[in-house]
């Protein structure tokens, strides 16, 4: 099939009798560890993770091209799993598998646990917490009746798909292996034998009733991975505490909305970056608002009007630290040359996003193109001071206090907005055409002065 062929297919719209090779959206699973996070299938596959940051390159990246890498483990052969949950009160993930000859069970994580030294891999410019992330994902699988043979295969390719794995084994044990490209290494290790069949790797492993293996990816300080079961799985329960614990601190919930709110808060803490206190809008870039479509953007970045969103719900449900975390790092953000905050910027605070795109990925199920980077960076968004004056409002009564630091930031805000509320912007929906008057922007510009006369 030719490449236009193979497009045309992808595009098509899912059907019984045809369906996409791409999995629904909805069907992801979504991992974290504060620093990045990764999505993974009904049929065990990594299918996106970006190392060592939420907008770093991908090394697994089959969500917008299905040769652009994946990670999978579950049983050869059978890829619909008996059930998917995820763990209670974590962002863990259990998937249960049958098979004609048993029944296994795979837990996945990006691990959390206690923080023993200074991060190097991801520094940080917030005081760091007791907790932090490992910067390794970690895999187990037990086998819970009969026998079942697990299939693991690894195959990266870095860069959003441009560059194949270079493996070499790290020693004759054949249980650890390096994976070089694009000037990145990552260690695979496990307790299963591996074989390096070109550009992946592959564990195939029979086991019996009550035997367990496990499998770890490392992106971390000297590659550092767990070297037995029962380490990995020390691993996974201290990012169970890590979860727990911290949804204990949130306000109790004791109605029949309460799984959704506790998940719901789950995925925000997921999609907050640890070392600077930013949020981003999503893990993925490129994923399409309508099927097949044009409009696919890139939301690994921080914009200030949603993140108003995310304080207020951090704050209802009384946890305030990651809300006083961003507001840190909305202090710390440099405005533009007429002292205007921009409407996004990037995790680490920096405020060029150009956009470019990757022309050689299909795009998830041919919704093309795909971008890298956010082009709306350097629009006018006249609802901007609105937004970022009714976070510090929202924040300052909940703390009641006003952060010093902020004080120069309410000023200059309410100063812009009195100055640019007459002009036309790209508004809410960050229109890449010219210009024009839009009612919301005129109201928000309203809020900015409001909420700087309450502050004052």
């Amino acid at each position: 099939m030719s490449t236009a062929e193979t497009d045309k297919a992808a595009a098509a719209p899912q059907s019984a009798a045809a369906p996409s090779p791409f999995p629904p959206i909805a069907d992801y699973a979504f991992l974290s560890n504060c620093h990045t996070g990764a999505l993974v299938a009904p049929d065990g596959s990594i299918d996106w993770l970006c190392v060592p940051r939420f907008d770093s390159a991908s090394v697994f990246g089959t969500l917008l091209d299905r040769q652009a890498g994946a990670f999978r483990l579950g049983p050869f052969g059978v890829n619909v799993p008996a059930g998917r949950i995820y763990e209670p009160g974590t962002n863990t993930l259990l998937t249960t598998w049958n098979t004609p000859t048993g029944w296994i069970m795979v837990r996945d994580a990006l691990t959390m646990g206690p923080r023993d030294h200074e991060d190097e891999v991801t520094p940080h410019t917030r005081p760091p917490a007791d907790e932090d992330g490992d910067h390794m994902l970690v895999r187990t699988v037990i086998c819970l009746e009969g026998s079942v043979e697990v299939d693991l295969v690894c195959e990266p390719v870095f860069d959003y798909g441009r560059t194949p794995a270079e493996w070499s084994l790290v020693d004759d044990s054949r249980r650890a292996a390096d994976a070089t490209g694009a000037g990145q290494t990552i260690r695979l290790q496990t307790d299963m034998a591996i074989g390096i069949e070109g550009e992946r790797v592959r564990a195939r492993h029979n086991l019996r009733h009550g035997e367990q293996a496990y499998c770890s990816l490392s992106w971390a300080e000297e590659l550092t991975s767990p070297q037995t079961v029962d380490e990995a799985h020390a691993r996974l329960a201290a990012t169970t505490r890590y979860w727990r614990e911290w949804l204990h601190r949130a306000r109790p919930i004791d109605h029949r909305w309460r799984p959704a709110l506790e998940r719901s808060a789950l995925a925000i803490k997921g999609l907050t970056y640890m070392p600077t206190g930013a949020t981003v809008a999503a893990l993925t870039t490129s994923l399409p608002e309508t099927p097949g479509g044009e409009r696919n953007w890139d939301y690994r970045f921080t914009w200030i009007r949603d993140s108003t969103f995310t304080l207020q719900a951090l704050h209802f449900l009384n946890l305030d630290w990651e809300a006083d975390e961003f507001m840190q790092y909305v202090a710390d953000l440099e405005p533009n040359d007429d002292g205007a905050l921009q409407i996004m910027y990037g995790i680490d605070g920096r405020r060029d996003l150009t956009e470019s795109t990757r022309d050689d990925l299909s795009g998830y199920a041919g919704a093309r193109p795909v971008r890298v980077g956010n082009g709306a960076f350097d629009q006018r968004q006249n609802d901007v001071f609105g937004a970022a004056l009714d976070s510090v409002l929202l924040h300052s009564r909940r703390s009641q206090r006003m952060p010093r630091r902020l004080w120069p930031i309410v000023g200059s805000q309410a100063e812009c907005a009195t100055q640019v509320w007459k002009q036309p912007d790209q508004g809410i929906w960050e229109a890449r055409g010219e210009p024009q008057h839009y009612v919301s922007s005129k109201l928000m510009c309203w809020v900015a002065l409001d909420r700087a006369a309450k502050l004052a």
